[in-house]
C-alpha cells in the first residue's frame, strides 16, 4: 500500500462521518438538475418545518405568517442573530454548554453562532467535495495559507496534530504576519512538501505569487489547483496566482456561520450547491439559508455580501446553477453624492498593472471624498496621480493618497481593498 493509500485508509477510519456525508453529497451531484431543483424545495420546507417547531425563536417569528413562500419570510439579520443567539438554538441543547464559533468580524463586528461536531464534518465533506472540482482525489496533499489566528491554533478549524495532519494530508502554514522571510520560507516549502493543491485568502495567495515571479522561483509540477477563499479575488490577482504557480485558481464562497456555499468549477463558473444552501439575491445583496443545520437554523440570513444569480448552464456537468461573483462586503460598496453605489472592482481596476505597490486600501471617509492609503515601494508618477483623480471625479469624488507602511488586516487576518466608513 504506498503512502497515499495508506493516509486514505486512516483517514476514512478517523472521519467516518466525513467521508459518508462526501459520499452522499457526491450522489446528489449526479442528479439531473430538475430532480435537484426538486429535492432543494423539499429540503426547504423541511428545514422552515423544522426551525418553526423545534426553536423558540422561529417558533415566534413565524408564527404570524400567512404567506409560506421563501421570498415572504421575515429577513434575519447579524441584529437578530445577536439580539436573539440563545432562542436560535435548537430544543434540548444548553446554550451553555454547546460549542460557540465566531466570525472574522471583516465589518468590524464579529459575530457568534453555535456548532457542533455534524456541522463540522459537513464542512469538511462540502470542502473535500469542492477540491475534487479540480482533479484533485483524497491522499493528495493540500497546503494551507491561513490568516485567521484562531484556526491555526489547537483545536481550531486547521490546528490539527501533526499526526492528523499526515492522515489527512493537509498542512496549515499560520499566515497572520507577512514580510519578505515569510514568503521565502513560504516558496521553499511548497518545493519541498510538495502538494497537490494549494488554498488560503485571495490576498496572501498573491503576495506570495507575486513574489514567485519577481524572484524567478520555479514552482513544483505536481501542483493541479490553487484554491482562494475568504477574500474578494480579482482578475489581477487571479493572473499572478496563475502565472506564478501553473494551474488554475479556483474561487470558493462561504461563511463561517454558513458555509460551502458556492465554487468555480475547472469552466470557471461559479456554481452554487443548491443540496446544502437556498440563495437568493435582493437588489444585489445575498440572502442565504442553510438546508442543513438543524442545530441553529439560519433562515433567509442577510449574509452582507454582494452577488447576482444567474440563468443558464455550464459546460461542465454540473447540475448545480451560477452564480456571479465580484462577491464584496455590503459596507464595501461605495457610494456617489448622486445615490450610486460603486462595487469595489471599479476601484481595484484603476490599480491593474502598477507593480510597485505592494498594499492599498480605498476608504470613503466622506460622501464626497476617497481616500486612497498606499504601501508602495515607490511613489505614483504624476501622471498615474492625475489619472486616478480624473477617474474618481468622473463618478463625482474627490481623491487624496496617502502613503503608509504598512496596512493592517482585520482580526480574522483578512485584507480589505475597499471600505466605506461612513
Amino acid at each position: 500500500m504506498g503512502t497515499a493509500a495508506l493516509r486514505v485508509w486512516l483517514h476514512r477510519r478517523q472521519r467516518p462521518l466525513r467521508y459518508r456525508l462526501l459520499r452522499e453529497l457526491l450522489a446528489t451531484q449526479a442528479l439531473s438538475r430538475e430532480a435537484l431543483a426538486e429535492k432543494q424545495r423539499r429540503d426547504l420546507a423541511a428545514i422552515i418545518a423544522f426551525a418553526r417547531e423545534n426553536t423558540a425563536y422561529y417558533a415566534k417569528r413565524l408564527r404570524l405568517c400567512a404567506d409560506w413562500r421563501i421570498e415572504a419570510l421575515p429577513i434575519l439579520t447579524k441584529d437578530d442573530v445577536r439580539a436573539h443567539l440563545p432562542e436560535l438554538l435548537v430544543r434540548g441543547h444548553d446554550p451553555a454548554t454547546t460549542p460557540i464559533g465566531h466570525t472574522g468580524g471583516s465589518t468590524g463586528q464579529p459575530l457568534a453562532f453555535y456548532y457542533d461536531d455534524f456541522k463540522h464534518e459537513l464542512m469538511r465533506a462540502g470542502m473535500m467535495r469542492s477540491y475534487l472540482l479540480s482533479g484533485w482525489r483524497p491522499g493528495q496533499k493540500i497546503l494551507n495559507f491561513w490568516g485567521a489566528r484562531q484556526d491555526t491554533v489547537k483545536g481550531g478549524v486547521f490546528g490539527s496534530a501533526a499526526w492528523d495532519d499526515f492522515i489527512a494530508a493537509e498542512k496549515t502554514l499560520p499566515a497572520h504576519e507577512i514580510d519578505a522571510a515569510k514568503l521565502a520560507f513560504w516558496a521553499d516549502f511548497i518545493c519541498r512538501y510538495r502538494p497537490a493543491l494549494l488554498q488560503g485568502y485571495a490576498s496572501i495567495l498573491a503576495l506570495l505569487a507575486r513574489f514567485v515571479l519577481d524572484e524567478k522561483r520555479s514552482m513544483p509540477d505536481c501542483l493541479i489547483g490553487v484554491y482562494s477563499t475568504a477574500e474578494m479575488l480579482s482578475d489581477e490577482m487571479r493572473e499572478t496566482i496563475e502565472a506564478a504557480f501553473g494551474c488554475k485558481v479556483f474561487n470558493q464562497y462561504g461563511s463561517r456561520e454558513i458555509p460551502n456555499i458556492a465554487c468555480e468549477c475547472r469552466h470557471g463558473n461559479m456554481h452554487i450547491f443548491t443540496d446544502m444552501v437556498w440563495l437568493e439575491s435582493i437588489d444585489g445583496q445575498l440572502i442565504v439559508t442553510s438546508l442543513t443545520n438543524r442545530l441553529m437554523p439560519m433562515i433567509r440570513y442577510a449574509i452582507g455580501d454582494c452577488g447576482e444569480l444567474l440563468d443558464g448552464e455550464c459546460s461542465c456537468g454540473l447540475p448545480f446553477p451560477l452564480l456571479a461573483m465580484g462577491v464584496c462586503r455590503h459596507n464595501d460598496l461605495i457610494r456617489t453624492p448622486d445615490g450610486g453605489r460603486l462595487h469595489p472592482s471599479f476601484f481595484n481596476r484603476l490599480l491593474y498593472g502598477l507593480t510597485q505597490i505592494r498594499q492599498y486600501q480605498f476608504e470613503q471617509d466622506a460622501p464626497d471624498r476617497l481616500r486612497l492609503h498606499l504601501a508602495a515601494d515607490e511613489p505614483l508618477s504624476a501622471k498615474t496621480v492625475a489619472h486616478l483623480r480624473a477617474e474618481i471625479a468622473a463618478v463625482g469624488l474627490a481623491l487624496s493618497i496617502d502613503y503608509v507602511p504598512e496596512i493592517a488586516r482585520t482580526i480574522s487576518g483578512k485584507q480589505r481593498f475597499v471600505i466605506r466608513a461612513i
